[in-house]
């Protein structure tokens, strides 16, 4: 018998299908919570000057899925961050008021 060399073939990546009336979902607002069985994640819309937020998506996942969700998050921002540059996270207020006032001098992201 022959040793197979190198890497073990890895499976097909499944193909995935997005159905033509797929209505999305804008979401600027996510709520996390966990049982020890799964991740369930809520997506929300809050308008400025509204107290409720909307969820648009409720999303459950097991926890491995979650951790495999942070890794390709974590790469592909990498892979945006290299194309378009670094993103700011604002550090002089909450990112609520970042997210929902208008920009002034105040509350711009500094240049580094």
């Amino acid at each position: 018998m022959s040793e197979m060399k190198g890497k073990p073939p890895q499976p097909p990546r499944p193909q995935i299908h997005i159905p033509a009336d797929l209505d999305p979902a804008y979401a600027n607002l996510v709520r996390i919570a966990h049982t020890p069985s799964e991740v369930m994640l809520d997506f929300a819309r809050l308008l400025p000057g509204d107290g409720h937020a909307k969820v648009v998506n409720r999303v459950l996942v097991s926890p491995l899925s979650a951790k495999l969700l942070v890794k390709a998050l974590s790469e592909n921002l990498a892979k945006y961050e290299a194309q378009f540059g670094e993103i700011v996270i604002p550090q002089k207020q909450s990112l609520a008021d970042f997210l929902f006032r208008p920009p002034t001098k105040d509350n711009e992201p500094e240049a580094e």
